[in-house]
């Protein structure tokens, strides 16, 4: 099975605060959906927090919408997109969608 680099991503308006409620809800569905994934988890990720960009002129601050990531085997890259369906990400929280992507073998190893 390959491996897949799912990046929840917001839209990059100042975050909504959820309800009370929602917040419950959403970290039940949450939990549910890494339990239910569980076996094809390989790297659970986590929210992320303030970008600090490097480049050949220095550090700074930056910004991107990238808030969270998490890493999943799945058989192909469709089969891993539909992993995240209806995910609660962006069906409970107000998060924007989930990109997901191939990890490539590092050319040459």
């Amino acid at each position: 099975m390959a491996k897949f680099l799912a990046l929840y991503m917001g839209n990059g308006q100042p975050p909504v605060q959820p309800s009370p409620d929602d917040i419950q809800r959403g970290m039940a569905a949450w939990t549910k959906w890494m339990a239910d994934h569980a076996s094809i988890v390989t790297d659970t990720g986590g929210p992320l927090g303030k970008t600090k960009k490097a480049s050949k002129a220095g550090i700074s601050d930056g910004s991107n919408h990238v808030a969270g990531y998490v890493v999943v085997e799945a058989a192909s890259h469709e089969a891993a997109a539909k992993l995240f369906e209806n995910h609660p990400h962006f069906a409970i929280f107000p998060g924007d969608s989930v990109e997901i992507m191939p990890v490539m073998p590092i050319p040459g190893s």
